[in-house]
């Protein structure tokens, strides 16, 4: 089944550099040979054609890579954000050895959040942000690995407790979409609220994610650094997930969104990636100049665009 759903990295300057970094480190532990990969790249041009572009010629402006055959999109935007643990990746291993693997690589020019260790619901895992500041959750799987890469969405601050609401939310909107399974805080493990979500499963377009409350005082939240590209083949599905997810009008821009708990989304239509990628710079460069102006992509302008005549 195609991903439908993509997290999204932004970068300053070195989605070049961690991609390859990443692939390296995840061909260790690959499934199959050949199954993380850069996949895809596509380059600021020479002259850019808009202001807040400057300084970034020949910079990646969008590229996709895979893990062990889960699909990220990155991008290198500049110091505009930075990335947070409220966003985080699972990584499932299937052996010790693949563990230390994994948290050896990550762990060069990394900050440990919880150290490699035995907890009550692993024998071994440990979470880590690494150099480039995405933070991994490493755990020794102790059954069956449906797919070993995943998403993890921290509720903190003023969202904390917000995540059942959340998840549930986001289940009603997908499809192939369904809540899991559910480990709540108990009585005695201030300052977290009992009953609220130690750990949650969601599915959405058949894919895993995971969801977490934490009442612990915390410096950051979700923000743009780390966003869920969702690729719609209609603009009706892009319409209805605009209309349910936008929260932020002030966050709308080129298909970017702002949910009401503060994830922000990519909606965009499979068509706009087709129109980029034609062959010929000036149709390609005009479907990019419309979409720059949208917020919401409609698919119609930007055919429109591409069809004008020379």
């Amino acid at each position: 089944m195609p991903q439908k759903i993509m997290p999204s990295l932004w970068f300053d300057k070195e989605t070049e550099e961690a991609m390859n970094f990443y692939v390296s480190l995840f061909s260790k532990i690959e499934t199959e040979p050949g199954s993380s990969k850069i996949v895809s790249i596509k380059r600021y041009p020479d002259e850019v054609p808009a202001d807040f572009m400057k300084g970034m010629e020949g910079k990646v402006l969008t590229a996709q890579f895979e893990l062990d055959g889960y699909r990220f999109m990155a991008l290198d935007g500049g110091p505009v954000f930075k990335f947070t643990p409220a966003i985080s990746f699972f990584v499932q291993c299937r052996s010790a050895e693949e563990v230390d693997t994994v948290w050896s690589g990550l762990s060069e020019g990394g900050t440990v959040l919880m150290p490699l260790d035995a907890y009550p619901f692993s024998p071994k895992y440990g979470w880590i942000q690494d150099k480039f500041g995405v933070s991994w959750q490493v755990i020794l799987a102790e059954g069956p690995v449906e797919q070993r890469i995943f998403p993890s969405l921290m509720f903190v601050g003023d969202k904390a407790g917000a995540a059942e609401e959340a998840i549930n939310f986001y289940a009603g909107l997908f499809d192939d979409a369904a809540v899991g399974g559910i480990a709540r805080y108990g009585a005695g493990q201030e300052p977290e609220k009992e009953g609220t979500i130690a750990y949650a499963e969601l599915r959405l377009e058949g894919q895993p994610f995971a969801a977490m409350d934490s009442a612990n005082q915390h410096d950051f939240t979700f923000n743009e650094a780390i966003s869920l590209y969702v690729e719609c083949d209609t603009q009706a599905k892009v319409d209805a997930l605009w209309e349910a997810l936008s929260a932020v009008p002030e966050s709308e821009q080129c298909g970017w969104l702002k949910d009401k708990y503060g994830v922000s989304w990519q909606i965009v239509p499979k068509r706009l990636g087709e129109l980029l990628g034609d062959p010929d710079p000036e149709k390609s460069g005009r479907v990019m100049d419309v979409m720059l102006t949208m917020k919401k992509i409609d698919i119609a302008e930007l055919e429109a665009a591409y069809q004008q005549p020379a």
